[in-house]
């Protein structure tokens, strides 16, 4: 696991490479290693997982003309490597990255049909004419952010946003449309990030750069939904779960899992329980008395499945020290309250000596987890505009109260989502639940959570792995009949089969609920989040920002103080993220003083 950084048909100078690495540090204390030239370079921060003395990036042939930098796990690199041995190819090492030059050697750009694992990667060829060659995993577990220049014919890349903005030659300049494409989504979806300039590398997508027809990204084929299950669908489950698990959990460094209480994170933790040895699993609460704390249910799981324990408790008076160094981890705006909880938490696992962690993210989006799917499943002719209003911060009626005369104008030019996320969420035609879920899967899943696990994670170094988001799983749950996956009024049918024995009835029976903050509680006067809101949201940083109506915030703290409500508490805690993030990127002399908090953290 590793941060990789680089750019390609431009000049760049070694402060600007330097500046770049020691941004992504925190997600690759271990080594950096890098190559460049006067018209290209590849860099990396190495996060050591497998084989601890190898893994020197950049890799390379003997001859040097192919060099890969790589971010992920690459879990079929035992295979590959002897295949390729067969070939005559030696390795330096047995580090899962060591494989791609040859990989790509042989194969060419389709080298990515080859892998099973997590990655962004970028191959630079100088074979004939010199090319870079940027790739992304099936789902999107390693973001990778880039700005392209027409004008120059400059590509840069990073792992990171703040990273890739120390590139003198990328801009922070806002992308206008973006409030309201956060407000819509909670974040904004598709390619496009918060930066005018900075775009990311979508799922199952390869970006091809060379100097005589510039860029290319193209869109390759996912995985293939599997076959349909036979008779006995949670017993196939069950096995390929097992395997799974036992796969993500080979590593040369302590493995812990994340317990959050539920069904999900509880069927990992005790998939894992199983291969012996001591498992150490971790469940977040808040210090104090709050709605929907779930550390019996994750006590539980761990003794029924015979974890070692570990509850980590966290102080909502911290939470406004917390929030400048979640937001400049993420790089944008994430109105999820469990931001701040998943960085909590991962540096936790870190201090307790762990470098990577297992988690159940991706369940709900692979098997029909959410209560927006059930409705709009229950509802099939008409669901598009209850699941959109799911989706948002505020419904768009709400959401135009807040702008100021002259954003909202600008607002009505745009579309808050791409064009093919629309087509997807529109009423007509056939097999909703299908729809939904490719929607989830193609932008939701990798845009709202897993850069948000990656980002929060990999800032205290450790590297989150995800089961249900491998490609045999991924394949397998997008084959199930609806029926498997909502039906009756519930939810995640198959995988509930899964998990019958394996986990307490307590965890089985109890209604599902996120893992987040009890936002509506903890948002009240006299809070210390309540104190904090109300000074950042202030008029005068709102007026400075020109697309906010100070007028319409202050009645929002009226109507929370008066009558709590979900709503309002949501939208004043994305508001309060949304200028959090404007101070710490968009003001003057922002990246400067952001980049010196961020290389101490």
């Amino acid at each position: 696991m590793c941060r990789i950084f680089g750019h390609f048909n431009g000049v760049v100078t070694s402060h600007e490479l330097q500046t770049v690495g020691a941004l992504q540090r925190h997600g690759g204390p271990d080594g950096q290693g890098s190559a460049h030239d006067a018209m290209w370079s590849v860099g990396n921060n190495r996060l050591a997982i497998v084989d601890l003395d190898g893994g020197q990036q950049p890799y390379e042939l003997a001859d040097g003309r192919i060099k890969v930098v790589f971010n992920g796990e690459i879990y079929n690199h035992d295979e590959l490597r002897q295949r390729l041995r067969a070939r005559g190819y030696t390795f330096p090492d047995r580090c899962d990255g060591s494989i791609l030059p040859a990989l790509y050697d042989v194969y060419g750009d389709g080298f990515t049909e080859h892998l099973d694992g997590m990655y962004a990667i970028a191959v630079l060829d100088q074979r004939v004419e010199p090319r870079l060659v940027l790739a992304t995993d099936h789902v999107g577990m390693k973001p990778l952010y880039y700005r392209w220049d027409p004008a120059s014919g400059a590509l840069y890349f990073s792992s990171e946003i703040p990273a890739l903005l120390a590139f003198d030659a990328v801009s922070s300049t806002v992308w206008t449309p973006g409030l309201e494409a956060y407000l819509a989504t909670k974040t904004p979806f598709g390619e496009q990030t918060m930066f005018a300039d900075i775009k990311v590398l979508p799922p199952v997508a390869t970006a091809v750069c060379d100097q005589a027809s510039g860029l290319r990204v193209l869109r390759r084929n996912p995985p293939p939904p599997g076959p349909l299950p036979g008779n006995d669908t949670t017993g196939r489950l069950r096995a390929m779960l097992r395997n799974e698990v036992r796969r993500l959990r080979v590593a040369d460094v302590p493995l812990a899992s994340i317990t959050s209480g539920g069904l999900d994170s509880g069927l990992v933790t005790a998939f894992a329980a199983q291969d012996g040895g001591d498992l150490h699993t971790f469940n977040l609460s808040y210090k104090g008395s709050w709605p929907g704390d779930e550390r019996s249910y994750a006590r539980q799981i761990a003794e029924r499945t015979g974890a070692v324990y570990h509850q980590v408790e966290i102080d909502p008076a911290t939470f406004p020290d917390l929030m400048a160094d979640v937001v400049w981890h993420l790089g944008q705006p994430n109105a999820d309250p469990i931001t701040l909880s998943t960085y909590a938490l991962f540096r936790a696992v870190r201090a307790a000596g762990f470098k990577v962690a297992l988690t159940g993210d991706g369940a709900d989006e692979v098997f029909g987890g959410y209560d927006r799917m059930r409705a709009a499943a229950q509802a099939p002719g008409a669901w598009s505009a209850a699941y959109l209003d799911a989706l948002a911060v505020a419904p768009a009626r709400l959401r135009g109260r807040l702008y100021t005369k002259d954003y909202a104008a600008e607002v009505d030019r745009t579309a808050p989502l791409p064009e093919r996320a629309s087509e997807l969420l529109r009423d007509d035609g056939d097999d909703p639940l299908g729809r939904i879920t490719a929607f989830e899967m193609e932008y939701r899943l990798p845009a709202y959570h897993l850069r948000r696990v990656d980002h929060l994670s990999m800032a205290h170094s450790v590297e989150a792995r995800l089961p249900y988001c491998q490609r045999d799983i991924v394949a397998f749950g997008r084959a199930l009949p609806d029926r498997m996956r909502i039906s009756g009024g519930r939810v995640k049918r198959a995988l509930y089969g899964a998990a019958s024995g394996l986990l307490p009835q307590d965890v089985l029976n109890r209604p599902k609920q996120p893992f987040t903050l009890p936002l509506t509680a903890m948002l009240a006067p006299g809070r210390p989040l309540w104190d904090y809101a109300q000074d950042t949201l202030g008029a005068s940083r709102l007026r400075s920002g020109g697309q906010i109506d100070p007028g319409a915030v202050r009645n929002l703290f009226r109507v929370q103080a008066d009558r709590p409500d979900d709503t309002a508490a949501l939208t004043i805690w994305a508001l309060l993220v949304h200028e959090v993030w404007r101070e710490l990127f968009l003001r003057p002399g922002a990246r400067a003083g952001a980049a010196t908090g961020a290389m101490v953290a």
